[in-house]
């Protein structure tokens, strides 16, 4: 598709949320919200392919969607692997690799409407939900998460802290919920009638209100230990959600680093991640 399409639709898509706001809040907030969750992109390539195939382990029945969950044997703790947005499992190859060396039991799964895994939406309730329950089944004493997998991880810990997990690694993820929408407005130029609408629903929706929605605040009560990594150059999740988490959470270390995006695939980023492991 040509870029001035790629940046033309979503204009002409918030151009329609604010005339329907007019007639229909309720609708506009619903449109703007499906809009919002749904996922473009983020199956498996044929690239992809070999690397997780091998590695299957069972289909869990979750929340109305099929979970591909995967397994690499190690005889050491167990490590969960939690991606972001728009990616799979196979983000995680370098990092997999790395863990395998060092034996560790590594677990991951791809999120609803990702990878192998069924669904078209994802929000960060719904993989929380997720979550969970595959912590509930296997047990990880360690959860990595990346970008929005991160965010999960520490929303859902702040719902159901469990007795199992010792440590929490973050990568390049967001904190706070507004800012979030603030970019999505910006994206579709819809007008603030249509974000009011938006955040109404989200609340009636979620009985929380969108500013409530903040890794900062779910880490607060947080008593793991955490190591939190995030470039300063970031383009997709800004550096200070990462600067504000560690401000509140008393057992986390902050790897701020420059130029190295925002994946973080590099040897060093999983030889540090190792080393909070063996730590």
């Amino acid at each position: 598709m040509p870029v001035f399409l790629q940046k033309l639709i979503p204009k002409l898509i918030g151009f329609y949320f604010n005339i329907l706001v007019w007639f229909s809040p309720k609708k506009a907030a619903y449109k703007a919200f499906l809009v919002f969750i749904k996922v473009r992109k983020g199956s498996v390539l044929p690239n992809q392919k070999a690397f997780l195939d091998q590695a299957k382990l069972e289909v869990l029945s979750l929340d109305e969607n099929e979970i591909q969950v995967y397994n690499w044997r190690g005889s050491k703790e167990t490590v969960l692997l939690v991606h972001g947005w728009e990616s799979n499992t196979w983000r995680w190859h370098k990092l997999i690799e790395r863990l395998q060396k060092a034996d560790y039991n590594i677990i991951a799964f791809d999120a609803p409407a990702h990878g192998y895994s069924s669904g078209g939406n994802l929000h960060v309730p719904l993989y929380a939900d997720t979550v969970q329950q595959v912590l509930t089944k296997y047990r990880p004493t360690t959860v990595i998460g990346h970008s929005m997998g991160g965010m999960t991880v520490l929303y859902n810990e702040s719902l159901h802290p469990n007795k199992t997990i010792e440590k929490i690694v973050t990568i390049g993820s967001p904190s706070e919920f507004h800012e979030i929408l603030a970019h999505y407005k910006n994206l579709l130029g819809f007008n603030d009638k249509v974000l009011k609408a938006l955040k109404d629903l989200v609340y009636n929706k979620f009985k929380f209100t969108v500013e409530e929605f903040s890794s900062s605040k779910f880490v607060q009560s947080n008593i793991k230990k955490g190591l939190l990594f995030h470039d300063k150059f970031d383009k997709i999740a800004p550096y200070h959600a990462s600067v504000d988490v560690h401000k509140h959470w008393e057992g986390s270390e902050l790897v701020s680093t420059e130029g190295l995006g925002h994946s973080m695939h590099q040897d060093g980023v999983n030889d540090k991640i190792v080393s909070f492991l063996e730590g």
